[in-house]
């Protein structure tokens, strides 16, 4: 099981908050850093205010050497497809190619209204996720010297350069996830390195990777091309004192996140993630980390419960 830490800065962090957690994680071997794409805080005053994904991730891109850095996930509303592309291709270039890029329709209608983003309906939303989809993956496997055209329901590209490409080859890994029932696993099956779930139950889990797994056949695609992943809420203390103290600093209860997280002394957790992966399948976990100053918390897990699993 792979794991993978993912931190929710517009809750509350600067970008040093981040650069010292994700230092963290590189030196306790996980294998990736990623954040979120929010420009609003949930439930809590977000000071000192949002950071920009791509622009933390292309400093973080200087300042670490070998963890894997991403978005889970960025939405299609706040950047037009062809500068994202410009935008993510730097970025792997900065990082040597180690980038990700997690792509959704977005959902939090209140951000993109306190920053005066327009945000179409559902529907609108995910015709510009798969026009999204085409031309940054398309622009990416242009190859070099030609022109790329693409004509969407949203959009349309004409005679670009396609430039810069990233290091990665084809492209950088595009994660897509979410439950929608019909337009998420048709989208995954035609564009996704992985899948993921963020903070669902298990059962919801089988469920909507079964429906990846039928859209995957309808377009003669085998599903075992796609990684599996879930996000969960990780707050693991050596002690029930310390799990609850690390829940009671994200305001959250212990007992639900036992329930719908990964909370609990480490054998707890342990014994949960493997519960995870009999269960669906699983093969990657990210880690939300909410309290980004407690870089205790990530070395203890990468101590105690990566070793076990």
């Amino acid at each position: 099981m792979d794991l993978r830490i993912f931190t929710e800065p517009q809750q509350g962090a600067t970008y040093e908050d981040q650069l010292r957690l994700a230092r963290t994680a590189e030196d306790c071997g996980y294998s990736a850093f990623f954040r979120s794409d929010h420009f609003l805080a949930m439930g809590r005053d977000g000071r000192p205010g949002p950071t920009d994904s791509w622009v933390t991730l292309g400093a973080l891109a200087r300042e670490t050497s070998t963890i894997r850095l991403g978005t889970l996930v960025t939405s299609v509303t706040f950047r037009h497809p062809g500068l994202l592309a410009v935008s993510v291709a730097q970025v792997d270039q900065m990082s040597g190619g180690r980038v990700e890029l997690g792509l959704g329709a977005g959902w939090f209608a209140e951000e993109h209204a306190a920053y005066g983003i327009p945000f179409p309906d559902a529907p609108r939303r995910f015709d510009q996720l798969e026009d999204a989809l085409g031309v940054v993956t398309g622009m990416w496997r242009t190859p070099a010297g030609q022109r790329f055209e693409y004509r969407g329901r949203t959009l349309s590209v004409t005679d670009s350069p396609a430039l810069p490409k990233p290091v990665q080859d084809p492209y950088p890994p595009i994660i897509i996830g979410g439950g929608g029932r019909r337009r998420t696993p048709q989208l995954a099956a035609r564009f996704a390195d992985e899948f993921n779930m963020a903070f669902p139950t298990v059962e919801d889990t089988v469920r909507q990777y079964a429906r990846v797994d039928e859209a995957c056949r309808e377009v003669g695609r085998d599903p075992g091309a796609i990684l599996r992943s879930v996000a969960l809420v990780a707050c693991v203390g050596r002690d029930e004192a310390e799990v609850r103290r690390r829940a009671d600093a994200i305001g959250r209860d212990v007992e639900e996140l036992r329930d719908n997280g990964l909370a609990g002394t480490p054998a707890e957790v342990v014994e949960r993630i493997g519960h995870w992966r009999e269960q669906t399948g699983a093969e990657r976990l990210y880690l939300q980390m909410l309290d980004l100053s407690d870089l205790a918390h990530t070395e203890l897990v990468a101590a105690e419960v990566v070793p076990q699993l």
